[in-house]
């Protein structure tokens, strides 16, 4: 299961193919999303049920959200070294052990008593969280072993964009099987069985295709982990568009988890809080399935960045004023803009991540980004929480300070992806190098 492909033991030119056994892999990687995201997202879609049958505050429901970001973090190292070692099956397959003891465990901690052992949950909760960047931080690395230059792009969308579905179909059926703190059991146990489910076919995965799929794939030299981090950490562009992306992943983060936070003290229901958190997704899921392909088409990564950055910016800011409005049109409206934007961004620029840092292998660059985000979205739920209430003329448990930190902290980053291209000509890359072979 090694992650490089066998020199060429010829002089004839090499040969490039595509497998169609490529897509069972992508579709695995999208099933492993799919329930990761959606056991992130299992309590805090129905936050206020969840903290009654626990009998804790839901700030403490908050911390299954925030500790399951941590948890990234510490598995990041691991999954930077297996997947700049091994193929991608190797992440995958820890990721399905993990996602199948984690829900099992927090199966466990709901039937351990009358209202459960909130610990126990805490724990599985965590064991989940470890799995996430052996998935979320596979499909660069996964696209650029089995696709060429003309469908990494949208396999990379399709892959990553799975993860907040995950999110989505959470936020929507959260609250439809936990009706009452006594449902919460039933909704951890259907979870705990979906993710079964989906996590056992990782052991049938192929590894690696025959053949690379592209002249890129197959030329890039061998680089050391220590090497490839240098050449990140001297690369002024990976700079101007990784600090932005980690800063509105963390947000993106943020904000799913305390959506019904946002929303509850101007009298919207979970349900209501459930919908505006699916449409932030489902939206972004359709806008990234039109925006995606013309990408691959077109290479048109820096203007797409140029364009969407900004609205992200401006969907924050009306994001501080629309829960006061105390109308769903206006909530719903802002979710949408936030979803389009973000998650059109985020395939384009994860991608031209890999671009720019070329030849440093896809997955460094991608599990260090993601990293920074879960890290600083973690950070970011344990700030906005503290920022509850205190803002005269609005309810009590009015989430408006922290909205407004929000706001300005992405605007703040807004001017860096801005400056992309600028100045100094970047090293030819990757597909630059394909076209020229």
């Amino acid at each position: 299961m090694s992650g490089q492909y066998e020199p060429l033991q010829t002089s004839e030119r090499p040969q490039y193919r595509l497998y169609k056994r490529r897509f069972f892999g992508l579709i695995q990687l999208v099933l492993l999303n799919i329930v990761v995201s959606w056991s992130w997202l299992t309590f805090s879609a129905v936050s206020t049920t969840s903290s009654e049958f626990f009998k804790v505050s839901e700030s403490a429901i908050n911390w299954l959200s925030t500790g399951f970001l941590f948890a990234f973090v510490i598995a990041s190292p691991a999954t930077l070294y297996a997947l700049n070692k091994y193929s991608p099956k190797v992440s995958i397959l820890i990721a399905s052990g993990l996602v199948l003891v984690g829900n099992w465990l927090r199966y466990a901690g709901t039937r351990a008593s009358t209202n459960g052992n909130f610990p126990l949950v805490i724990v599985g909760q965590i064991v989940i969280g470890l799995s996430q960047p052996f998935v979320l931080a596979s499909p660069t690395r996964y696209s650029d072993a089995w696709f060429s230059s003309t469908g990494r792009v949208t396999a990379t969308a399709v892959a990553s964009l799975a993860n907040p579905l995950g999110g989505a179909l959470g936020q929507l059926i959260g609250p439809l099987w936990a009706t009452s703190p006594t449902s919460v059991p039933s909704l951890v146990l259907y979870i705990s069985i979906i993710s079964t489910v989906a996590a056992l076919p990782s052991f049938f995965l192929p590894s690696l295709p025959p053949t690379p799929p592209s002249p890129s794939t197959s030329s890039r030299p061998t680089l050391s982990l220590q090497h490839s981090l240098h050449l990140l950490v001297t690369n002024p562009q990976f700079h101007l568009l990784s600090i932005p992306f980690a800063i509105y992943v963390a947000f993106f983060n943020a904000s799913s988890s305390l959506i019904n936070q946002f929303l509850a003290p101007y009298a919207f229901t979970e349900d209501e809080a459930g919908i505006a958190g699916a449409l932030l997704i489902g939206v972004g899921l359709v806008a990234s399935a039109i925006v995606s392909p013309v990408i691959d088409r077109t290479k048109a990564h820096l203007v797409t960045i140029k364009i969407l950055v900004p609205l992200i910016a401006i969907g924050y800011l009306i994001l501080i004023f629309a829960p006061g409005t105390r109308s769903l049109a206006a909530v719903y409206v802002v979710m949408a803009l936030l979803g389009g934007a973000s998650f059109s961004l985020l395939p384009c620029a994860l991608e031209y991540m890999v671009d720019i840092t070329w030849p440093v292998s896809p997955e460094v660059s991608s599990v260090t980004s993601w990293a920074a985000g879960q890290l600083l979205g973690g950070v970011f739920i344990v700030i906005m929480d503290a920022l509850r209430g205190g803002w005269s003329g609005e309810p009590r448990e009015s989430m408006k300070r922290a909205l407004v930190f929000q706001a300005v902290v992405a605007w703040v980053a807004l001017p860096l992806p801005l400056l992309l291209g600028l100045g100094k000509r970047r090293t030819i890359g990757r597909d630059e190098m394909q076209d020229e072979s």
